[in-house]
């Protein structure tokens, strides 16, 4: 009997340890429908078809596209469209883009073209700052007289930012070091504009914390008449530092600082600053109020070069006031507020009609995300009636009198192109075609008879083409992925199901499910859910999702059920109801949610196995993993975390306080809604992976719940990346090796494959 029982186990042992050498690559398998490691994330087999970046016109009918050079190696020429005819002309080769003295053309990171589209302004030689903040080189084409020069002549390369030209083209201004410079493109003679910046004066660009949650990097303005340089201007001095630290670049280890502030702690002072581009003192604009304790979140010339419009957020980010600046003399004028009683979202649509005399705006204040129309008097006017969320404005026809905008009024995992009037009569009208369901996106023309469209499911790469609007007729086929998507097409896989689950009370929770190829219905399996769960994102899309999409389908193709569920809190197009219910609770709402979905789900699919359930996340989806695994003990058996928040105190200041407001006025939400605060009840399998040089989500996050599970006696798994960031993909071969160690927990404690269902 001993003997026989030895024998069992080894030989589950051997199953698992083939299986694990099969997953890990070590193994290809011959069936091309069959998914490893190797495949998804060590070659480049399932890479999309490259395009782009394109630039439409300024005629509003033409084109630009990078190509690879067929006259240079490796170069890349810069070719020009009529969207109108198709016809095809190299307006830069890439021989034109080789420097003085060099053999290569140059790399090109991103282009920009001046308004009259003479001269081309080329992004190279980039270099990191945060996650998403770069600096480098950049260099103009003259394309008129051929000549190639290089801004910022006797800086340090790759120490130039968001360089740009001046309404005239003659002319760039740029940011190096903390202060904005202009140059004359055609002398090179530079004017410095700006003299204190300095480690904790910062002009032109933005501090950590408004890069992260605001998304401003490019921190200044042109005016139009191109005489003056609106900026923003952040006084860190107050800000505490945070410390990275790299141990594993130098003999001795060495600490990198960084200003940000957490919920409740001191914010730099932002300030709107007015210099005249040829030099001289900066205005700073009398903006009322703590400058510590509000935001700006938001920046522009008001469509002439005397009035700055700014958005200007209090500390709690439930007031908005679009504030009109005078950059003569610095006063200010509040001329519209928005007002909501849990957050407000940064408006990122706002656009000038009529000559400037009224901009757009998006509110949520009829309890939809709807399209208004402001006048410079405050006078609003709604566009978009009816009980649907409007997703962002793609663009507007003034002369024709349309709005062009993304919605999904029945779908919300879906996205769709619809117009309306700007007169605010009759009713929305969608542009998508109403045969391909799933989701579109859109570059439009400057007339918006024109755009490069983007077409996927969730089981489709990207089919990109030229469209005619408002018809929405293909002009051309931009790039197809035909082999990419034949390649996905033979996998062996079954159709993605998407459905609703109801939790009671009336709440229906959107869901995706990928089953396994030879599902049987009359056994069960193990059920891997995929999770986020806050409000800066959403999980349950029709839409193409790439290699996370192709590991889940190889998980699935081993006998793992993969699913997904969102629930409320986050950013669907629900209604404001939907996504503010979460408002001071997120992590404990959002958790039960999940909870009682996967509860509904076990209840409603027999073929589920209740002893394998699992979740796993990444950043805010880490933290909900931890939420799930600690507070529900009973349904999640095992869960891997990745570069999660364990304290919300440890985040930042804007994100988490938009959300939770302030921790002197919370300080329950704060402790109940971190998964640190419920270690001590995990009971099952739980894996938590983080990168040592997270900037964004600090590792100090990984290392608190680390104390926490041991002060208790719990076991788990974790995996350190040394000085990666948030992504945790720096560094030869690292996410290949991230999600083998996934893969290779997920085999071990929580076995693939059905067994009998149980009666």
């Amino acid at each position: 009997m001993r003997r026989t029982k030895i024998i069992c186990l080894l030989t589950i042992l051997f199953a698992i340890l083939f299986r694990i050498s099969l997953l890990a690559g070590q193994d290809k398998p011959s069936d091309p429908s069959l998914l490893n490691l190797d495949r998804i994330f060590g070659s480049r087999e399932f890479a999309s078809e490259r395009f782009g970046p394109a630039r439409w016109m300024k005629d509003g009918a033409s084109y630009t596209v990078l190509e690879d050079s067929a006259a240079v190696k490796g170069g890349r020429d810069i070719v020009l469209y009529s969207a109108e005819t198709g016809r095809r002309d190299i307006l830069v080769s890439a021989s034109s883009l080789v420097p003085a003295n060099a053999s290569s053309p140059l790399s090109i990171d991103n282009y920009e073209w001046s308004a009259d589209g003479k001269k081309l302004l080329v992004f190279t030689n980039s270099r990191r700052v945060w996650r998403q903040n770069t600096r480098g080189d950049y260099w103009v084409l003259d394309l008129a007289g051929g000549t190639l020069i290089k801004l910022g002549k006797g800086f340090e390369p790759s120490t130039l930012m968001f360089a740009k030209f001046s309404p005239d083209g003659r002319r760039a201004a740029y940011v190096s070091k903390n202060d904005i410079y202009a140059e004359d493109v055609s002398t090179g003679r530079i004017i410095r504009l700006t003299w204190d910046g300095s480690a904790t004066l910062i002009n032109g660009t933005a501090d950590w914390v408004y890069e992260e949650e605001f998304s401003i990097r490019d921190g200044f303005r042109w005016s139009p008449d191109g005489q003056s340089i609106a900026f923003w201007q952040f006084d860190s001095s107050g800000v505490r530092d945070f410390f990275l630290i790299n141990n594993t670049d130098s003999l001795y280890p060495r600490t990198i600082p960084i200003k940000y502030p957490k919920p409740g702690e001191t914010n730099s002072a932002c300030r709107i600053g007015v210099v005249n581009s040829f030099g001289g003192p900066a205005r700073l604009l009398r903006i009322p109020g703590d400058a510590r304790n509000s935001y700006i979140a938001r920046m522009e010339w008001a469509e002439n070069s005397r009035d700055v419009v700014l958005q200007r957020l209090n500390r709690l980010q439930n007031t908005n006031d679009v504030i009109f600046g005078d950059a003569r003399t610095g006063e200010v004028r509040t001329i519209f507020t928005d007002r909501d009683e849990a957050w407000l979202d940064v408006v990122d649509d706002f656009f000038w009609l009529e000559k400037g005399s009224r901009f757009t705006w998006l509110s949520e204040k009829d309890g939809w995300r709807h399209i208004y129309l402001v006048s410079r008097d405050g006078q609003v006017k709604l566009l978009t009636p009816g009980g649907f969320d409007v997703l962002g404005i793609e663009g507007i026809d003034e002369k024709g009198g349309w709005i062009y905008f993304m919605a999904s009024p029945d779908n919300p995992t879906q996205r769709y192109l619809y117009r309306a009037r700007l007169n605010g009569s009759g009713k929305a009208e969608r542009v998508s075609p109403s045969d391909k369901p799933g989701t579109h996106s859109y570059q439009m023309s400057l007339t918006c008879q024109w755009a490069i469209h983007i077409y996927t499911t969730f089981e489709t790469p990207a089919v990109i083409d030229l469209v005619k609007l408002p018809q929405h007729k293909t002009s051309k086929v931009l790039a197809d992925n035909r082999e990419l998507i034949a390649k996905v097409q033979a996998l062996k896989k079954k159709p993605v199901e998407f459905f609703r689950v109801d939790i009671g009370d009336g709440v229906l929770l959107d869901g995706w499910c990928i089953k396994p190829p030879d599902f049987d219905p009359q056994k069960q399996y193990p059920l891997l859910f995929q999770v986020y769960g806050e409000p800066a994102g959403q999980t349950v899309l029709d839409r193409w999702g790439g290699n996370g999409y192709l590991w889940h389908l190889m998980l699935a193709q081993q006998g793992y059920l993969i699913a997904s569920v969102d629930n409320r809190g986050t950013p669907a197009p629900r209604g404001r109801a939907w996504r503010k219910i979460i408002y001071r609770q997120i992590g404990i709402l959002a958790s039960a949610d999940q909870a009682a979905g996967a509860k509904a789900l076990i209840q409603k699919w027999p073929y589920l196995d209740p002893s394998r359930i699992g979740i796993w996340g990444w950043s805010g989806g880490g933290s909900m993993t931890l939420n799930a695994m600690f507070r529900y003990p009973d349904i999640y058996k095992t869960g891997i975390a990745v570069a999660f928040v364990a304290n919300q105190r440890y985040y930042d200041s804007i994100y988490q306080e938009r959300y939770m407001g302030l921790p002197k006025d919370n300080q329950e939400g704060y402790k109940n809604g971190s998964p640190i605060t419920f270690a001590s009840q995990l009971e099952g399998r739980l894996l938590i992976v983080h990168g040592t040089g997270d900037d964004n989500v600090h590792y100090q996050n990984f290392e608190a719940l680390v104390n926490e599970l041991v002060a208790n006696n719990k076991a788990f798994s974790m995996m350190a990346y040394p000085n990666r960031s948030h992504g945790i993909s720096e560094g030869r071969n690292t996410t290949r090796h991230v999600y083998e160690t996934f893969t290779r927990f997920l085999l071990q404690h929580l076995p693939p494959g059905p067994k009998s269902a149980t009666k």
